[in-house]
């Protein structure tokens, strides 16, 4: 979907495929047919942005074969749909029955997520829009938070600064701009943007015309970051908004009540991780790697491990203030009572990225991709009952978009 902000430029709103995800190039053509065009059917749109996943296989096919990339550049213009933006996080095996900690690898201290990168980076280029001449990747924010250490460090940096020259070399070539977002994520190195800035800034950073913040809405919430200083914090550094993922956290006002911990424990599920955080008395965030371990349950992960200096393994939060929980919940469907969701920090984060005389960035993506773990009354059965309901996200962004003065284009 693309919009026309007030200063003139194209704004354009996707959502991300990695909740069907698919390793195979063959599985990528089947989201598009049973998934992605329905979606854009159900929203009576002629075209639709999608934030493609292209697992580590399906990237490998494309770039060894030219003819299949001008292949699915066709079936997406034959069905309607556009990519300017691709999901470069998860590298392989999103669909697996157990994914907890193993989305973090490879990082960025290993080859493999550098080569990753760049093939991404030159699929890209030639899935964009013939108008559109930039495209964005948002990517691992470096590496979970263990083990890494000051060589880690240099050899991330390192890793990010080569694939600036690589991605200026691409634009020498195609004429098209890539840029890339690192993504903080709880209980990574990179875990807020004020990890960004100190990343990203200073001698040894990475060039900052190539390399930037994807900021996730749901991940900002979940750290109790506040949308306006985190955003000027990036400004001040000089750091672009590469992209925006527009989500949702759990919230739970008083985790201490049995009813609301009752509430919370149907959230817990085998596959992803929900980093849990909360605020000491002294302001100071705190959490554990995953819900189970925040409500004292058996974990769910034989190697959970606190964060930021919380409780131990097999122990509970404090609950004497909110807790919020790194669980993508549907946009438009608050959570029934006693939860709710953090849709006010998606809606102050729009609002400072596009609500202004410029947008901060024109690339903006919705990331649900917990629809099928969701407690099961809340699990859609069908295919079109997952349209139904990512087309009522789009249908809520829309609308945020457009009170915004934003004016959506055909």
């Amino acid at each position: 979907m693309r919009f026309r902000h007030p200063d003139g430029s194209t704004v354009h709103l996707a959502y991300c495929t990695n909740v069907h995800p698919a390793e195979t190039l063959d599985g990528v053509l089947r989201q598009l047919r049973e998934h992605c065009e329905p979606v854009r059917r159900r929203l009576g749109r002629d075209r639709l942005g999608i934030g493609l996943w292209l697992a580590r296989d399906a990237a490998r096919a494309l770039v060894a074969d030219p003819a299949a990339l001008r292949s699915l550049r066709a079936e997406l213009d034959r069905r309607g749909l556009e990519v300017v933006t691709l999901n470069g996080f998860p590298y392989a095996g999103f669909g697996a029955e157990r994914v907890k900690y193993r989305v973090y690898r490879p990082d960025w201290t290993e080859p493999e997520r550098l080569g990753h990168t760049t093939d991404l980076a030159r699929l890209l280029a030639g899935l964009l829009p013939d108008d559109e001449p930039e495209g964005t990747i948002s990517t691992l924010p470096l590496a979970w938070r263990t083990p890494y250490n000051a060589a880690s460090e240099r050899t991330a940096r390192r890793a990010l600064t080569l694939l600036a020259q690589r991605l200026d070399a691409l634009q020498d070539l195609t004429g098209t701009s890539i840029r890339i977002g690192l993504e903080p994520e709880p209980g990574c190195t990179v875990a807020t943007t004020a990890d960004a800035v100190a990343a990203l800034s200073g001698r040894g950073g990475p060039p900052l015309h190539r390399i930037g913040v994807c900021v996730d809405t749901c991940h900002l919430a979940t750290e109790f970051e506040e949308p306006g200083p985190a955003l000027d914090a990036l400004g001040a550094a000089g750091i672009p908004v590469v992209k925006a993922q527009l989500s949702a956290a759990l919230h739970a006002e008083q985790p201490g009540r049995e009813d609301v911990r009752a509430a919370l424990a149907a959230f817990a599920e085998p596959r992803f991780l929900h980093q849990t955080r909360t605020r000491t008395p002294e302001g100071q965030v705190a959490g554990t790697d995953d819900l189970p371990e925040a409500l004292g349950l058996p974990a769910t992960e034989p190697s959970t491990r606190a964060a930021g200096g919380a409780s131990r393994a097999g122990t509970a939060l404090p609950t004497t203030a909110p807790w919020r929980v790194h669980l993508h919940v549907p946009l438009h469907a608050e959570p029934a009572p006693p939860l709710t969701s953090t849709l006010p920090v998606l809606r102050d984060t729009l609002t400072r990225l596009v609500g202004g005389p410029v947008p901060l960035t024109r690339h903006l993506e919705v990331e649900t991709y917990t629809w099928q773990t969701l407690p099961p009354e809340l699990r859609p059965r069908t295919r079109a009952r997952l349209a139904e309901g990512i087309a009522a996200e789009l249908c809520l962004v829309r609308d945020l978009l457009t009170d915004l003065g934003l004016k959506e284009l055909p």
